[in-house]
């Protein structure tokens, strides 16, 4: 019999207008790999934000390690044994490496006056080795990719000593051969009887990973099971109340001409991409992490520059060059990294929502707050966003919430073009049902839309073409029905080579 190393119990949490925490409760036993399941909203990261000392609770009890504790910030999480790596990232992106892994506890010299780089280098150097990370330890954070960032957070927490670990959507931006790495260190952790808290929403994750599953739902506790004793169906049912039938709900929609042709786009980081999407078609990018899928749409979009090429949208060939033009031109981007480039956590959800969209809401002198309150209010209500009110701040919203607020804002303008890249990045299934629905719906309305995934199942089930990336250039073209996933994957990996059938 497992002793338990956490429980907390009694758990509640009220923000204005909302109840995150309903007398949230979880078991986490010594040396357990522990799933903490929930749709977005569900109150997952509130309760493991207490844990951690991030929020104070309203009220409940937490035991760790045999004794009644009182978690007053991170700080003191980490020195009684408990790290957390946060659902979004917020690394010290102008400092090193080694000074991100060791911030708070770094090695000193001189009597402890002096910060000794050179040691923090050498035992970051120890444990990216570790985790076959192919960084060096002096490199600053802000020239590092995101799935590499979220590798240095992992790194971080395990290289603490921590008895538990907290892992929040931890896989969400790395590659199969770097979840590959993650699991293998998190079984080790498991022999040395490290706890983990594993919070995802890929179910194949929860089911080849971890020993229990708490679920939660409405920031009250519904149940745990061991994963062993439950399937997949049980598992969404117990999360949403309900039976979700088709997470892909792929309609047959009449696609009409082109809306948007790119012909021999070039950078340094991409080559010769030359590909077209229908009024009514979604067009699916897929490829590993690094093919160049985001920084394609990023220069399309007038983000990054791009070497040479030509951007036709109608027909009409266009000179982007910032975001300005793009939406000028009719096309919105809803970007990877919500938190960098696509949200203002501090303020409304409705000012989020009105920000690209000021000349919408313009009267002569002063915008039109009424129809600005009721347009946004109608589209975050469309697709479902989970809020107290409009005037709710969208940095306390949970991250499925957020990525709603962030496709409201471009819904609303009722675009030409609407690029989705990791459109249901850290989402629920019940959410991405949601968002998969509202796709076909806007695309049986004529809008065409060019879906980047690196969700396989995703691409395949929602795309009524495929483009494949790798190593910058697009390696092969697929159509709905015409492929099965052993063939995209050896495309990916370098199988195929694209040929461009013109229609």
């Amino acid at each position: 019999m497992q002793e338990e190393l956490l429980k907390m119990e009694g758990i509640c949490k009220a923000f204005p207008g909302v109840r995150a925490l309903d007398e949230a409760a979880i078991t986490v036993k010594r040396g357990e790999i522990h799933a903490l399941m929930g749709e977005n909203g569900a109150g997952k990261s509130t309760l493991m934000k207490v844990l951690n000392g991030l929020l104070t609770p309203d009220k409940g009890h937490i035991w760790f390690n045999g004794e009644e504790i009182h978690v007053e910030n991170p700080a003191s999480a980490l020195k009684k044994g408990i790290a957390m790596i946060y659902q979004e990232l917020n690394p010290v992106r102008d400092m090193t490496v080694a000074e991100n892994i060791f911030l708070g506890r770094e090695f000193t010299r001189g009597k402890g006056i002096f910060v000794d780089r050179k040691k923090g280098e050498e035992e970051a150097e120890v444990l990216l080795k570790k985790f076959e990370l192919d960084i060096r330890p002096g490199a600053k954070m802000r020239g590092l990719s995101l799935a590499k960032m979220q590798m240095i957070e992992i790194v971080k927490a395990v290289s603490s000593g921590a008895k538990l670990i907290v892992m929040d959507e931890p896989t969400s931006s790395l590659t199969d051969d770097e979840i590959r790495v993650l699991f293998k260190k998190i079984l080790e952790l498991k022999k040395e009887q490290v706890s983990i808290v594993y919070i995802s929403h890929r179910m194949e994750e929860i089911f080849e990973i971890a020993d229990t599953v708490t679920v939660m739902r409405d920031g009250k506790y519904i149940d745990t099971k061991r994963v062993g004793e439950i399937d997949k169906n049980t598992l969404i049912h117990m999360m949403v109340g309900r039976e979700l039938s088709n997470i892909f709900p792929k309609v047959p929609v009449e696609i009409k001409e082109p809306v948007l042709e790119v012909k021999h786009f070039n950078s340094r980081r991409f080559f010769d991409i030359s590909f077209h999407v229908r009024k009514g078609e979604i067009l699916g990018f897929y490829g590993l992490v690094g093919a160049g899928r985001s920084e394609v749409f990023k220069s399309i979009f007038g983000m990054d520059s791009y070497e040479s090429g030509e951007i036709i949208v109608d027909g009409k060939t266009r000179d982007i060059k910032n975001p300005h033009q793009a939406i000028e031109a009719g096309i919105a981007m809803v970007t990877e990294d919500r938190k960098e480039y696509g949200l203002v956590l501090c303020r409304s959800i409705r000012e989020n929502i009105a920000l690209p969209n000021l000349d919408r809401f313009a009267g002569k002198l002063f915008l039109d707050g009424r129809k600005e309150e009721k347009e946004c209010k109608d589209i975050a209500g469309k697709i479902s966003v989970k809020m107290s009110s409009m005037n709710q701040l969208a940095g306390n919203l949970s991250g499925g919430n957020q990525q709603k607020v962030v496709l409201s804002k471009w819904l609303i303008q009722n675009p030409k073009i609407l690029v989705l890249d990791e459109p249901t990045r850290g989402i629920d299934v019940g959410a991405k049902a949601e968002i998969h629905s509202l796709m076909c719906e806007f695309a049986k309305q004529g809008m065409a839309i060019i879906m980047i995934s690196s969700e396989l199942p995703e691409v395949m089930g929602m795309s009524d073409r495929i483009m494949v990336m790798g190593e910058g250039r697009i390696k092969g073209e697929f159509r709905y029905g015409e492929y099965s996933q052993d063939e995209i994957l050896a495309c990916a990996l370098g199988g195929k080579e694209y040929v461009n059938n013109e229609e």
